[in-house]
């Protein structure tokens, strides 16, 4: 089979590529999913009704283009706050004007929701604010003496920086100092990445933390401040939506279902369980790539234009004839961290918190995070007198967590819920467990020579990597689009140049999350 364009993957980045292809009538498309579902990471699952957001999925983006384009696909059901043309959402300093009242309604299926945003850490049994806030609620939690250390700590870091920042323990040092990194830092963080921090590249830091500091979180308390001192002058503090953010009525995976149909209906093809094997290429130009289907053949695809958004090791390794021996070895060190969801179906918690996830740092216990799945969409639980709880769980591929029988990791959730004093097994109605590899790409292993392997991979003039996955970076949903965005306008510019995709998320102060998380 022959198309004008390839596109590798059905997640954010490939469907949008897809989208905005069509959108410039070029319809000629096809898109490979290795799996048999669109959304990638951004997908929903659907278990007895009750919906699973696979790592959570805030819809805010510094860029116009990116709101637009989620409000075109789902309009935003109006509501008491959202009926205001003149209401703002806020989120980490950034604000977005919602525009005229939206015609939707919250009955409608294809609809965006407003949804109040709520992330804590809990630690030492106490809930404390996400990211941690330079507050008086914060000081009364840690005590005076524990206070007075972390200031210490951080003086000395400021007065004494470690320069250069070799790794991301001098980063997070030189950024909050000594004992902040080791209080809330450094354990959850090796915890997520399986690493020690020192053997992580200091750049993971400047591309997920950028402006989070101290010193900024001073600055934040002390503009919340005054703004409460100035609302009864009529502030246009009443107008904002403080902590809020867009989200579909079913989780993200409806966003990219109804992505997947409109592109259906301009006549692109999306061909489900047909992950790529090989990929061909002869003359300095990819010419086709073969994929394996279910029923155990192969199926070949010749293109013009090829968008990988698969994990730029299988994509490297996949190669044929092979890449050279350096570009093999250097995408075979490449290393990716896996996820577990662990969901649990409970009558009722013992502690009902409104907050969308909470990170856990408290010792002994091994799950990263919770998600309360009622709390980010009710239409997310089949049964509204239930909860519904994702409990996370990073791991690696083939590890003891990742290989552990599902019955046995259910049991390990329940164990520690209990543990935690979140919730009562006794409680518990039903759960599912669900594995999702190389969710993350890691700033380890061979990442150090990653620009050689970059450098190769653009030699390829007709070849645009776009995604998190794709481009091996720590991309959020929106960055992931705005990449395929620009590997468009390469396409259908006649360009071959790649820097404007990789120049996505350089410069950009603005993370869903500003953490240590993924």
């Amino acid at each position: 089979m022959r198309a004008r364009v390839i596109i590798i993957g059905a997640g954010p980045a490939g469907l949008t590529a897809a989208y905005e292809l069509s959108s410039a009538g070029v319809t000629d498309v096809v898109v490979l999913e290795a799996t048999a579902d669109v959304g990638g990471l951004s997908r929903s699952v659907n278990y007895k009704g009750n919906r699973i957001d696979i790592g959570g999925h805030r819809f805010f983006s510094k860029s116009d283009w990116v709101m637009q384009w989620w409000l075109r696909m789902l309009p935003l059901a109006a509501s008491a706050d959202s009926a205001n043309p003149d209401v703002e959402i806020a989120y980490q300093g950034m604000r977005r004007r919602l525009g005229d009242a939206p015609a939707a309604r919250e009955s409608d299926e294809h609809v965006m929701l407003l949804r109040r945003r709520l992330s804590r850490i809990y630690f030492a049994g106490k809930f404390f604010d996400y990211p941690l806030k330079a507050n008086l609620d914060t000081a009364l939690k840690l005590g005076l003496r524990r206070c007075l250390a972390l200031g210490a700590s951080y003086a000395w870091a400021k007065l004494f920086p470690r320069r250069p920042e070799r790794n991301l323990e001098d980063f997070f040092i030189n950024r909050f100092g000594r004992r902040l990194y080791l209080q809330f830092f450094k354990e959850y963080t090796e915890k997520v990445w399986g690493t020690p921090c020192e053997r992580i590249s200091a750049q993971w830091g400047a591309q997920r933390v950028k402006s989070l500091s101290i010193a900024s979180a001073l600055r934040h308390a002390l503009r919340r401040m005054f703004r409460r001192a100035g609302a009864g002058l009529g502030a246009a503090e009443q107008t904002s939506l403080i902590e809020r953010f867009l989200y579909p009525k079913y989780g993200p995976g409806l966003m990219w279902q109804v992505t997947a149909a409109r592109l259906r209906e301009r006549g692109v093809q999306i061909v489900f369980d047909a992950p790529v094997k090989h990929i061909e290429h002869a003359h300095g130009r990819i010419r086709a790539v073969r994929v394996s289907r279910p029923d155990g053949t192969e199926q070949r695809f010749e293109g013009e234009h090829f968008v990988s958004t698969m994990p730029v090791r299988d994509l490297v390794l996949g190669l044929a004839p092979p890449a050279p021996e350096r570009e093999r070895e250097i995408a075979s060190g490449l290393v990716y961290r896996d996820f577990v969801t662990v969901g649990l179906l409970y009558r009722r918690l013992a502690n009902r918190v409104p907050d969308n996830w909470i990170y856990i740092q408290e010792p002994g216990v091994k799950v990263g995070r919770l998600q309360i799945f009622n709390n980010w969409s009710p239409y997310l639980v089949r049964d509204a007198d239930t909860v519904w709880i994702g409990l996370e769980y990073f791991c690696r591929e083939g590890d003891e967590l990742w290989t552990l029988p599902d019955e046995e990791m259910k049991q390990l959730a329940l164990t520690e819920m209990s543990k935690l004093r979140l919730a009562d097994p006794a409680e518990h109605l039903d759960g599912v467990v669900i594995r999702m590899p190389k969710a993350y790409p890691g700033y380890f292993g061979s990442y150090a020579h990653f620009e050689e392997l970059r450098r190769y991979l653009d030699g390829f003039p007709n070849l645009f990597l776009a995604g998190r996955n794709g481009m091996h970076r720590y991309n959020n949903q929106d960055h992931s689009m705005l990449s395929a965005k620009r590997a468009v306008e390469a396409i259908l510019g006649g360009s071959s140049d790649k820097s404007a995709i990789w120049s996505v998320n350089i410069d950009d102060e603005y993370h869903e999350e500003a953490s240590t998380a993924p």
